[in-house]
Protein backbone atom coordinates (compact mmCIF):
# COMPACT_ATOMS: atom_id res chain seq x y z
CA UNK A 1 0.00 0.00 0.00
CA UNK A 2 1.10 3.57 -0.49
CA UNK A 3 2.02 5.88 2.36
CA UNK A 4 -0.98 8.09 1.47
CA UNK A 5 -3.35 5.27 2.51
CA UNK A 6 -2.08 4.74 6.06
CA UNK A 7 -1.94 7.02 9.08
CA UNK A 8 1.59 6.14 10.19
CA UNK A 9 3.57 4.78 7.22
CA UNK A 10 6.79 4.33 9.22
CA UNK A 11 5.03 2.22 11.84
CA UNK A 12 3.27 0.22 9.12
CA UNK A 13 6.54 -0.32 7.24
CA UNK A 14 8.32 -1.38 10.43
CA UNK A 15 5.60 -3.89 11.25
CA UNK A 16 5.70 -5.29 7.72
CA UNK A 17 9.48 -5.64 7.75
CA UNK A 18 9.38 -7.39 11.13
CA UNK A 19 6.90 -9.86 9.62
CA UNK A 20 9.41 -10.61 6.88
CA UNK A 21 7.55 -8.69 4.20
CA UNK A 22 9.15 -6.31 1.72
CA UNK A 23 9.17 -2.53 2.13
CA UNK A 24 10.52 0.29 -0.03
CA UNK A 25 12.34 3.16 1.66
CA UNK A 26 14.28 6.25 0.57
CA UNK A 27 17.94 6.59 1.46
CA UNK A 28 20.50 9.34 0.89
CA UNK A 29 21.49 7.61 -2.36
CA UNK A 30 18.64 5.71 -4.08
CA UNK A 31 15.41 4.01 -3.06
CA UNK A 32 15.95 0.66 -1.38
CA UNK A 33 13.85 -2.46 -1.06
CA UNK A 34 14.36 -4.30 2.19
CA UNK A 35 13.26 -6.75 4.84
CA UNK A 36 14.48 -8.35 8.06
CA UNK A 37 17.87 -10.02 7.50
CA UNK A 38 17.59 -12.88 10.01
CA UNK A 39 14.65 -14.64 8.32
CA UNK A 40 15.73 -16.86 5.37
CA UNK A 41 12.24 -16.74 3.87
CA UNK A 42 12.30 -12.93 3.98
CA UNK A 43 15.68 -12.57 2.27
CA UNK A 44 14.66 -15.20 -0.30
CA UNK A 45 11.59 -13.06 -0.99
CA UNK A 46 13.86 -10.05 -1.54
CA UNK A 47 16.12 -11.94 -3.95
CA UNK A 48 13.06 -13.13 -5.89
CA UNK A 49 11.48 -9.66 -6.10
CA UNK A 50 14.67 -8.13 -7.47
CA UNK A 51 15.45 -11.18 -9.63
CA UNK A 52 18.89 -10.84 -8.08
CA UNK A 53 21.41 -13.67 -8.55
CA UNK A 54 21.89 -15.49 -5.23
CA UNK A 55 25.68 -15.33 -5.57
CA UNK A 56 25.51 -11.59 -4.82
CA UNK A 57 25.27 -10.52 -1.18
CA UNK A 58 22.63 -8.24 0.32
CA UNK A 59 23.96 -5.23 2.28
CA UNK A 60 22.65 -4.22 5.71
CA UNK A 61 21.41 -0.77 6.73
CA UNK A 62 21.60 0.29 10.38
CA UNK A 63 20.46 3.24 12.47
CA UNK A 64 23.70 3.72 14.42
CA UNK A 65 27.34 2.70 14.67
CA UNK A 66 26.54 0.79 17.84
CA UNK A 67 24.03 -1.27 15.89
CA UNK A 68 26.57 -1.79 13.11
CA UNK A 69 28.95 -3.37 15.64
CA UNK A 70 26.36 -6.08 16.28
CA UNK A 71 26.33 -6.86 12.55
CA UNK A 72 30.03 -6.64 11.65
CA UNK A 73 33.41 -6.78 13.36
CA UNK A 74 34.94 -3.30 13.57
CA UNK A 75 38.67 -2.83 14.06
CA UNK A 76 40.17 0.60 14.69
CA UNK A 77 40.48 1.32 10.96
CA UNK A 78 36.81 0.53 10.35
CA UNK A 79 35.85 2.68 13.33
CA UNK A 80 37.74 5.63 11.81
CA UNK A 81 36.15 5.29 8.40
CA UNK A 82 32.65 4.90 9.85
CA UNK A 83 33.13 7.85 12.21
CA UNK A 84 34.30 10.04 9.33
CA UNK A 85 31.65 9.06 6.77
CA UNK A 86 28.49 7.98 8.61
CA UNK A 87 25.70 8.73 8.38
CA UNK A 88 26.43 8.85 4.69
CA UNK A 89 26.98 7.12 1.38
CA UNK A 90 29.73 4.65 2.32
CA UNK A 91 29.16 0.91 2.65
CA UNK A 92 31.84 -0.95 4.62
CA UNK A 93 32.54 -4.62 3.89
CA UNK A 94 33.67 -6.24 7.13
CA UNK A 95 33.78 -9.67 8.77
CA UNK A 96 30.46 -10.84 10.16
CA UNK A 97 29.89 -11.20 13.88
CA UNK A 98 28.84 -14.59 15.28
CA UNK A 99 25.29 -13.24 15.56
CA UNK A 100 25.03 -12.60 11.80
CA UNK A 101 26.88 -15.60 10.38
CA UNK A 102 23.64 -17.51 9.93
CA UNK A 103 21.91 -14.71 8.02
CA UNK A 104 21.12 -15.84 4.45
CA UNK A 105 22.32 -12.76 2.59
CA UNK A 106 23.96 -14.41 -0.41
CA UNK A 107 26.99 -16.48 -1.29
CA UNK A 108 29.47 -14.85 1.09
CA UNK A 109 28.83 -16.10 4.62
CA UNK A 110 32.02 -14.55 6.04
CA UNK A 111 31.62 -10.83 5.30
CA UNK A 112 28.81 -8.29 5.19
CA UNK A 113 28.35 -4.81 3.76
CA UNK A 114 26.97 -2.38 6.33
CA UNK A 115 25.94 1.28 6.09
CA UNK A 116 24.26 3.97 8.15
CA UNK A 117 22.29 6.12 5.68
CA UNK A 118 21.76 9.87 6.02
CA UNK A 119 18.04 10.07 5.37
CA UNK A 120 15.49 10.85 8.12
CA UNK A 121 12.85 8.40 6.87
CA UNK A 122 15.36 5.57 6.56
CA UNK A 123 16.78 6.26 10.03
CA UNK A 124 13.29 6.50 11.56
CA UNK A 125 12.37 3.14 10.08
CA UNK A 126 15.64 1.48 11.10
CA UNK A 127 15.24 2.80 14.65
CA UNK A 128 12.03 0.77 14.88
CA UNK A 129 13.12 -2.37 13.05
CA UNK A 130 16.79 -2.79 13.82
CA UNK A 131 19.10 -3.76 10.92
CA UNK A 132 17.46 -4.39 7.56
CA UNK A 133 18.74 -6.17 4.48
CA UNK A 134 18.30 -3.48 1.82
CA UNK A 135 19.20 -3.49 -1.85
CA UNK A 136 18.54 -0.83 -4.48
CA UNK A 137 14.89 -0.74 -5.54
CA UNK A 138 15.16 -2.08 -9.06
CA UNK A 139 15.02 -5.34 -10.92
CA UNK A 140 18.50 -6.77 -11.24
CA UNK A 141 20.34 -5.16 -14.16
CA UNK A 142 17.95 -2.20 -14.44
CA UNK A 143 18.35 1.37 -13.21
CA UNK A 144 16.92 2.13 -9.74
CA UNK A 145 13.39 3.55 -9.76
CA UNK A 146 13.23 7.27 -8.95
CA UNK A 147 9.52 7.87 -8.24
CA UNK A 148 6.72 6.12 -6.38
CA UNK A 149 4.96 5.40 -9.66
CA UNK A 150 8.09 3.70 -11.00
CA UNK A 151 8.51 1.75 -7.77
CA UNK A 152 4.92 0.49 -7.82
CA UNK A 153 5.23 -0.36 -11.51
CA UNK A 154 8.35 -2.39 -10.80
CA UNK A 155 7.21 -4.30 -7.71
CA UNK A 156 3.44 -3.89 -7.33
CA UNK A 157 1.97 -6.03 -4.55
CA UNK A 158 5.31 -7.76 -3.90
CA UNK A 159 6.01 -4.78 -1.60
CA UNK A 160 3.76 -4.30 1.42
CA UNK A 161 4.55 -0.64 2.17
CA UNK A 162 6.09 2.08 0.00
CA UNK A 163 7.75 4.93 1.90
CA UNK A 164 8.29 7.77 -0.53
CA UNK A 165 10.38 10.90 -0.04
CA UNK A 166 8.99 14.34 -0.75
CA UNK A 167 12.41 15.45 -1.96
CA UNK A 168 14.22 13.99 -4.99
CA UNK A 169 16.94 11.49 -4.15
CA UNK A 170 20.52 12.05 -5.30
CA UNK A 171 20.52 8.88 -7.33
CA UNK A 172 24.23 8.08 -6.86
CA UNK A 173 25.13 4.71 -5.38
CA UNK A 174 27.17 4.48 -2.20
CA UNK A 175 30.93 4.00 -2.21
CA UNK A 176 31.64 0.37 -1.25
CA UNK A 177 34.90 -0.19 0.65
CA UNK A 178 36.29 -3.62 1.53
CA UNK A 179 38.18 -3.34 4.81
CA UNK A 180 38.86 -7.04 5.31
CA UNK A 181 42.37 -6.90 3.79
CA UNK A 182 45.56 -5.09 4.72
CA UNK A 183 44.64 -2.11 2.49
CA UNK A 184 41.21 -0.61 1.79
CA UNK A 185 39.79 -1.81 -1.53
CA UNK A 186 37.18 0.27 -3.34
CA UNK A 187 34.67 -2.21 -4.76
CA UNK A 188 32.35 0.48 -6.13
CA UNK A 189 33.04 4.17 -6.59
CA UNK A 190 30.58 6.75 -5.31
CA UNK A 191 30.60 10.28 -3.91
CA UNK A 192 33.33 9.51 -1.36
CA UNK A 193 36.60 8.98 -3.22
CA UNK A 194 39.57 6.74 -2.58
CA UNK A 195 41.76 9.53 -1.20
CA UNK A 196 39.23 10.30 1.53
CA UNK A 197 38.92 6.63 2.47
CA UNK A 198 42.70 6.27 2.56
CA UNK A 199 43.02 9.39 4.72
CA UNK A 200 40.44 8.17 7.21
CA UNK A 201 41.71 4.61 7.39
CA UNK A 202 45.33 5.66 7.98
CA UNK A 203 44.66 8.54 10.40
CA UNK A 204 46.51 8.60 13.70
CA UNK A 205 45.44 9.90 17.07
CA UNK A 206 41.89 10.03 18.51
CA UNK A 207 39.07 8.50 16.51
CA UNK A 208 37.18 10.94 14.32
CA UNK A 209 33.55 11.56 15.21
CA UNK A 210 31.12 13.17 12.77
CA UNK A 211 27.79 11.77 13.88
CA UNK A 212 25.82 9.64 16.30
CA UNK A 213 27.28 6.38 17.53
Amino acid sequence: MSDAQIADPIAEAAAAARRGELVVLPTDTVYGIGTRPDDPAATARLFAAKRRPPDLTLPILVASRNEARDVAVFDERAERVAAGTWPGAVTLVLPRTPATRAWRLGADADTVGVRMPAHPLALALLARTGPLAVSSANRSGQAPARTCDELVAAFGELVSVYLCSEEPLRGAASTVVDLTGPEPAILRRGDVDEDEIARLSSAEGPLLDSGPS
